[in-house]
């Protein structure tokens, strides 16, 4: 594909959601003073200016989220504000002061009120119009700069609250939507259910969402489609279940790439809490899979069902599992891989292809797959770190669906960030003596290549390698052990007790989007899990609120089918249990 801006529009729906777009969108910032560099970030920002002329690069986005659910952020933002003091009302009665105490805001938080104020930094400094280096209305290199310098490491573990307090960048006054029929925290008139959220989307909702997909369409040359980001377990799943309807039916050829997050812990979780969650993922993947060009649940929960196993794990990441602010940046962190080819600024893929090469023979359903970070020593190379783990993918389950196609696959899409072309390939001379085959090989391609097909024999494979890596700038949180230094790579020495490790301030990633076997039979244990509920009797309360019984039926019925559509011929059903041969026998 040419060097042609492609433009996408991104949508958040839910509070989870919008904790990993709140990383996502601060990786994204973090690199755009790369002029010219691989990622194009046209394809996510967009350019505009305030009343005063000011140039502006903000995100091309739409968020929703609840009522309550800001804190300290202002809907409407604040590049485009306008100056009110001179409008005056006139009142001769008497007057009443009620007066609320502000939200307190974190030291990140504090030292960007600084910074917009010129405390940290000559006023000069912040005005760099230049949008290939803008950030909201201020240069990324000098907010990039006095962060590191200012902040040095930021420990906000204990006050993040809401997204919001890590959101490092500006927003457009047409991104958030507030949702006011529902409360964020509170145990009254709560988004539980995916009956409450399918209606939700018409009347007054649905004609805001309609403007705010108009204003940021309408200025794009040449759209290649959407990235929704939905919370799954809980209402969201129903609302963006109409949602991608709405954007399939009203602008159909474009690509929809949706992503359905959800998080390793529910805050004040109950028993019956956790039976919405799992009927609202059932329910909420199938029909987001059907409006959509492709559906990928991203989670680092051990299991989607009612008894997950154990969190999942990496071996250099030292995260808190039941900290939203941690478990979203390791999403945040591979979702930037798994995106980056089509935000490339060569050699791209549009979402319609990527989605293309992904769902064949109605798979609308992939598994993303990453390793945070790649394993590798300071001067080593691929083939060094490949060859060591040449009897197991280095990488985790990023969708809870373990990688179990015994060695099937149908298509698989892999980005590799963060290696250099000199650390692609191996620089020993070629031989009978050397390491391995991995190290005779003459491209970073081939290296790749030639050790996923040593698992994976057969089916597609489309690889994209990006040499610059994620940027993680404050306020990134530091869930990286002490083995690794500041540029993600293993240390070859041991730090003395009591020493302070580096701050990791970027890191290689290999991500995996596949489609295979494997998920047939976890779609199908989701399906009996779900199906074997006596949900009258269980949880009535849920179906009082939408969809109807007959409704709920039909999307078991079509996640039952869907989990069919993941068969190897070549084997029959042998990837399926018993249970579900028997119930094919009465098709």
């Amino acid at each position: 594909m040419s060097s042609l801006c492609k433009e996408i529009v991104t949508l958040q729906l839910g509070h989870y959601s919008n904790f990993v777009g709140t990383h996502w969108w601060n990786l994204q910032d973090a690199s755009l003073s790369e002029e010219l560099g691989e990622i194009n970030s046209d394809v996510a920002f967009r350019e505009g200016r305030t009343i005063d002329g000011q140039v502006t690069y903000t995100p091309r986005l739409i968020a929703m989220d609840l009522k309550g659910s800001l804190q300290t952020l202002r809907q409407e933002g604040c590049l485009y504000s306008t100056n009110k003091e001179s409008s005056t009302i006139s009142w001769e009665g008497a007057i009443t002061m009620h007066q609320e105490s502000p939200v307190s805001k974190n030291p990140f938080l504090l030292d960007l009120d600084k910074l917009e104020t010129g405390v940290l930094l000559a006023q000069d400094d912040f005005n760099n119009t230049d949008k290939a280096h803008g950030s909201g209305a201020f240069g990324a290199d000098s907010v990039n700069r006095q962060l590191e310098r200012v902040a040095k490491s930021y420990a906000l573990e204990g006050s993040v609250r809401v997204w919001s307090d890590f959101l490092r960048i500006h927003l457009h006054p047409r991104t958030i939507s507030v949702i006011h029929q529902y409360n964020h925290d509170g145990e009254t008139h709560r988004l539980e259910a995916f009956g409450q959220g399918e209606p939700l989307l018409q009347g007054s909702l649905l004609e805001d969402l309609e403007d705010r997909l108009h204003f940021f369409i309408e200025e794009c040359d040449n759209l290649q489609g959407f990235q929704v980001l939905c919370d799954l377990t809980n209402g969201f799943s129903g609302l963006g279940s109409k949602v991608t309807e709405l954007l399939q039916d009203s602008y159909g050829g474009k690509g929809i790439l949706t992503w359905g997050m959800v998080p390793v812990t529910h805050p004040n979780s109950t028993p019956m809490k956790d039976l919405y969650h799992v009927i609202n993922t059932a329910l909420g993947m199938v029909h987001m899979a059907n409006h959509s060009s492709f559906f990928c649940p991203l989670t680092l929960r051990g299991g989607l069902g009612r008894r997950p196993g154990p969190p999942v794990a990496f071996p250099h990441l030292t995260y808190d599992p039941s900290l939203w602010y941690h478990s979203s940046s390791v999403l945040a962190l591979t979702l930037d891989a798994l995106t980056a080819p089509c935000r490339l600024r060569q050699n791209g893929v549009p979402v319609g292809q990527m989605a293309d090469l992904l769902t064949g023979s109605g798979r609308k359903v992939v598994a993303a797959y990453g390793t945070v970070p790649l394993p590798m020593m300071q001067g080593t190379t691929l083939p060094d770190s490949l060859s060591s783990c040449a009897d197991a993918l280095p990488w985790k389950p990023l969708s809870s669906c373990p990688d179990g196609g015994g060695g099937q696959c149908y298509a698989q899409l892999l980005t590799l960030r963060g290696l250099d072309e000199q650390r692609l390939v191996s620089h020993a001379v070629p031989g009978p003596h050397a390491p391995s085959a991995l190290h005779g090989l003459h491209s970073g391609e081939d290296v790749l290549a030639s050790y996923i097909s040593s698992f994976y024999p057969t089916g597609t494979l489309d690889m994209h390698l990006l040499s610059s890596p994620s940027k993680l700038t404050p306020p990134f949180p530091q869930i990286f052990s002490a083995d690794l230094d500041e540029q993600g790579w293993l240390q070859s020495r041991y730090l003395p007790p009591g020493s302070v490790p580096p701050t990791v301030s970027s890191a290689p990633v290999l991500t995996c989007l596949q489609s295979s076997p494997a998920l047939g039979p976890w779609l199908a244990e989701l399906q009996r899990t779900v199906g074997a509920l006596n949900i009258r009797r269980l949880a009535p309360s849920f179906l009082s609120q939408g969809p109807e019984m007959s409704e709920y039926q039909e999307a078991l019925e079509q996640l039952r089918l869907l989990a069919r559509c993941y068969r190897d011929d070549s084997k029959g059903a042998a990837n399926f249990s018993s249970e579900d041969d028997d119930e094919d026998s009465d098709d």
